[in-house]
């Protein structure tokens, strides 16, 4: 039986991409999923479709920068299931542009939903995790977490924050909670639909011309899920096998 059967599942940004993918993945492998997102009517036809396919699943509307709607979404999961095993911290933003065009709105768009959404899914989880001596939270980075490139200067600054906050949960977490640090290259997905530089998002279009599905990123957050207690896989790059970056 797989290890991820039974276990009480947080995802946020679930209504889309990785964290649709990852869901249906997910409860396919038996797990009892609690998704968060702000889109409710996409987050209904989720649960729905998983619940028809024999799976389980509830949802809380959630806004990631709203550290209230964050514990809420935790809260309902202890409520329904009764404990938490897993949050996949995935919602995330990408509205890239070079830092001489001073697009501020969108820098702290993105520390807001990159960085401190991060955040507020840790603070929301960990104390259960703690009281239950066990707990795996999984960070969604980015091939930007790794390398800096031209107009994504923000976007790789909070990308290698995810990188760095999930190695120290990792460190602080003995032998009690693992850590996952998951950086995916080019995936289809919407997250480029957020860039408002037409210079800029015709080269990242170009570039995602070669992107994978997302359920290369689920399976790969399945695996990490998967494993027995003792092994915790810590870091995981997956690109388009022709990806250049």
């Amino acid at each position: 039986m797989s290890e991820i059967n039974g276990k009480v599942v947080i995802i946020t940004g679930a209504s889309s991409g990785l964290g649709e993918a990852t869901a249906h993945r997910l409860a396919k492998a038996g797990a009892k999923l609690v998704l968060g997102a702000r889109r409710e009517e996409r987050l209904v036809a989720l649960r729905d479709a998983i619940v028809e396919q024999g799976g389980e699943a509830i949802y809380r509307v959630t806004d990631v920068t709203d550290r209230d709607q964050v514990e809420a979404l935790a809260t309902a999961a202890r409520e329904a299931y009764g404990r938490i095993d897993v949050l996949v911290n995935n919602a995330g933003v990408m509205p890239l542009s070079p830092l001489d065009q001073l697009k501020v709105d969108e820098w702290e768009q993105m520390v807001d939903v990159n960085i401190k959404g991060v955040l507020y899914g840790i603070a929301a989880v960990l104390p259960t995790m703690r009281e239950q001596h066990a707990g795996h939270i999984i960070n969604l980075s980015s091939v930007a977490g790794h390398v800096v490139f031209p107009s994504a200067a923000v976007y790789c600054a909070t990308k290698y924050a995810v990188k760095a906050l999930s190695e120290g949960i990792r460190q602080e977490g003995g032998e009690e909670i693992r850590s996952t640090n998951i950086s995916p290259g080019a995936v289809a997905t919407e997250l480029t639909t957020t860039i408002s530089d037409p210079d800029t998002a015709k080269g990242v279009n170009e570039l995602y011309e070669m992107a994978i599905d997302a359920d290369a990123i689920a399976r790969a957050i399945a695996y990490a899920i998967e494993q027995p207690a003792d092994v915790d896989i810590n870091e995981l790059i997956i690109r388009p096998t022709k990806q250049p970056l």
